[in-house]
């Protein structure tokens, strides 16, 4: 009796050190298998952040491109801007400068707007370089759309030797300049005056009576008409309209 109990206890402490071991095993392989994972996932990290890397180069050159492209088409487009603006200012009458071209039979056959009275006012003025005294001689009159009107203005050289001068123009309100028609005026073209002497010059105009239907201009009864005199020196450049042919300072000398 005591013999087979001796025999089951030394039975059972084999089976609880079979057992022991076998669940130490288990758990060594439990432990090790992070270890072997987190190996593989640093390789492939690796990998991951040479992928990113080089997509990181990728856009940043393209970047570099699209802001190289933007820079050039920029630089385009400032070159274009001024004669690309004057042609549209033109067109449309925008700017403040007037219709282009003027319509003889339209003068004959037009009708006075006798209700609406506008109120037009000149003013003078000279670039930094010019030497002349320039000015209006009358600083407004009043005049009803569909009806001719004439105004003068005055330039003199005060100086001792010749000097050739060329005006631009514009109107105030912008909107104003497409029913601002002028028939005759001293604009875009070079005027010489020799030492001390004093011209006047005339400008022949009428408001088109259409001004009348225009909503943006139903409250707007003052319009000014102004004018801009510099030096004709050469490299200046100058927003011509298409109508108007200035002379060559060859000729004017």
């Amino acid at each position: 009796m005591l013999r087979t109990f001796a025999s089951m206890r030394v039975n059972f402490q084999q089976l609880a050190r079979s057992t022991q071991y076998r669940c130490q095993l288990k758990q060594q392989q439990f432990l090790l298998r992070p270890c072997r994972r987190t190996q593989s996932t640093l390789g492939g990290t690796g990998k991951g952040n040479a992928g990113a890397e080089a997509a990181r180069k990728l856009r940043a050159k393209s970047t570099l491109y699209y802001i190289t492209a933007g820079g050039v088409l920029i630089m385009g487009l400032s070159y274009a801007a001024v004669p690309l603006y004057s042609i549209f200012c033109q067109a449309y009458s925008y700017g403040g400068v007037t219709s282009q071209g003027h319509d003889a039979e339209k003068v004959e056959h037009m009708v006075k707007v006798k209700d609406r009275v506008l109120k037009i006012r000149f003013n003078a003025d000279i670039g930094s370089s010019m030497r002349w005294n320039f000015k209006p001689q009358q600083y407004e009159i009043k005049v009803a759309p569909g009806e001719t009107a004439l105004a003068f203005y005055t330039a003199k050289n005060p100086t001792d030797k010749p000097v050739i001068g060329i005006s631009t123009y514009n109107v105030i309100p912008f909107e104003a300049g497409a029913y601002f028609n002028k028939i005759q005026c001293f604009c875009f073209e070079e005027q010489q005056l020799n030492p001390h002497e004093e011209v006047d010059m005339p400008v022949f105009f009428y408001i088109d009576p259409e001004i009348t239907q225009d909503p943006a201009l139903e409250y707007c009864d003052t319009i000014t008409l102004s004018y801009t005199f510099f030096e004709a020196k050469e490299g200046l450049k100058l927003n011509f309209p298409s109508y108007a042919k200035p002379h060559a300072l060859a000729k004017q000398a």
